[in-house]
């Protein structure tokens, strides 16, 4: 069977729920970073597992390439079709299945985003804790294994999936894990699809741990005069044991970016952004100890925010840092890169790269989770000057080269797609070659998300 043959079969399938016109192809080969189209040759919307296994089935027997896609926030080039193929839109499947406070999980369909499911749990008294920033969808959120501004405090998504339904590539269904808090059973199969990216299966469903939610809440905003401080605080803070449920780092110029775009009057320097979750009375006693932390180092200008306006006010200034600093130079793009260290490097990690940006001229604010060691750096290129994508490149490069150097990783978040596939043996040696046959064990024809990852044959 041709791939023309099975978009024919699974047109009787799926009827106006296969989509092939122009704008729905082009809409689902776009990524929000620097790559250039690369629409698939349909896109399809099931709306059970049911239908995802049959999908699957008929690509299978045709040797037609299958790309999940979610909200196609990511930005390695993750949802792009590189060999053509099916597009397989989860977003139909956005159901809130079960909520159960007394297990405090919930089982949801991967098409549900973090914001979707916290606006119906918010009368649970729980809420899933796990926020990237975009408004990603949970099956993206897993295949990525995203984490993010709350990681410091909740953990990841690896942390945070109790189970998975999957379709695997031939359009077989497996369950893994479950309900129980831990399991001495077996591979861990939850943990190997969680960051898999849609190269061993498509996720069909989740079960997620839930938090409770916090009585009380303070969020605080405070400048430094240099990166070192700023880092320095972070870590006696979390030698010291304080609880931060968030701590985020901006450096001047994401703040400039942001007081352009915000019209916000924050001073040109280094800023921490934090978060306290707990009792009245322990929220007051670990802002305490962090405010003084932070003067010990120079802190200054400390702004509390408690009320839920302030504090959403807050923290949409680093929710929208990436659309800020993209509008300080109209018509840019940007190559969006991500690397972690441990937290002692991350002062020198974040100087040498201000270093290498300001030595090639490129404009490059840095912001990041400050908590976790991981940092963005957002080059911004003329995407009609060839130059200078080869230029921002290879900063891009050299920022994994340290990170690697530093005992880190070339990225604590955004994920490998394509676009950090040649850093992949630097970092993990054999074990790359070994995920290559994982790969080929679950998919030996290669047609799940092909191009990502894993060695390319």
């Amino acid at each position: 069977m041709s791939i023309e043959n099975a978009l024919n079969s699974l047109q009787s399938v799926l009827g106006e729920r296969l989509r092939r016109s122009k704008p729905e192809l082009a809409a689902h080969g776009r990524s929000e970073s620097y790559f250039p189209l690369t629409p698939p040759d349909a896109v399809a919307y099931p709306q059970t597992t049911e239908e995802v296994s049959r999908i699957a089935r008929i690509c299978h027997d045709a040797g037609c390439p299958m790309i999940p896609w979610g909200a196609g926030t990511s930005l390695e080039g993750h949802g792009l079709a590189l060999r053509g193929g099916l597009c397989i839109d989860l977003t139909r499947m956005d159901r809130l299945i079960a909520a159960d406070v007394a297990d405090m999980l919930a089982v949801v369909e991967p098409g549900l985003t973090r914001e979707g499911l916290n606006d119906q749990l918010r009368a649970t008294g729980a809420f899933f804790p796990v926020d990237p920033g975009a408004n990603a969808t949970l099956g993206g959120m897993a295949a990525t294994r995203a984490s993010g501004t709350t990681t410091v405090r909740y953990g990841t998504m690896r942390d945070n999936v109790l189970g998975l339904q999957v379709v695997l590539a031939d359009g077989r269904v497996i369950r893994t894990g479950g309900r129980a808090r831990k399991s001495a059973s077996g591979y861990d199969l939850t943990g190997l699809l969680v960051g898999s990216e849609g190269t061993l299966g498509i996720i069909t469903e989740l079960t997620l741990r839930l938090r409770a939610q916090p009585d009380t809440i303070a969020s605080a905003v405070c400048a430094f005069g240099s990166i070192d401080q700023t880092v320095a605080t972070v870590i006696e803070a979390i030698q010291m044991g304080i609880p931060m449920a968030r701590i985020e780092f901006l450096d001047a110029a994401s703040i400039g970016a942001v007081n352009a775009a915000a019209g916000t009057a924050y001073p040109a320097l280094p800023h921490l952004l934090l978060e306290f979750h707990g009792s009245e009375a322990s929220v007051a006693e670990d802002s305490a100890a962090l405010a003084a932390i932070a003067v010990d180092r120079g802190g200054r200008g400390f702004e509390w925010a408690t009320r839920p306006e302030d504090r959403t006010r807050l923290w949409d200034m680093r929710h929208r840092a990436y659309w800020s600093i993209l509008a300080s130079r109209p018509g840019a793009r940007a190559i969006v890169t991500d690397v972690c260290v441990p937290i002692s490097a991350l002062a020198q990690a974040v100087r040498e790269t201000q270093a290498d940006l300001a030595g090639a001229g490129v404009a490059a604010p840095i912001l990041g989770h400050v908590g976790d060691g991981n940092f963005h750096a957002i080059l911004m290129i003329d995407p009609d000057d060839p130059a200078e994508f080869r230029t921002a490149k290879a900063l891009a490069d050299r920022m994994a080269e340290r990170a690697l150097a530093l005992g880190g990783t070339i990225t604590g978040e955004h994920g490998i797609g394509m676009g950090k596939l040649g850093h992949m043996r630097a970092e993990h040696g054999s074990a790359w070659e070994v995920m290559g046959e994982v790969k080929r064990a679950l998919d030996p024809r290669g047609l799940m998300n092909p191009g990502k990852v894993v060695p390319q044959n």
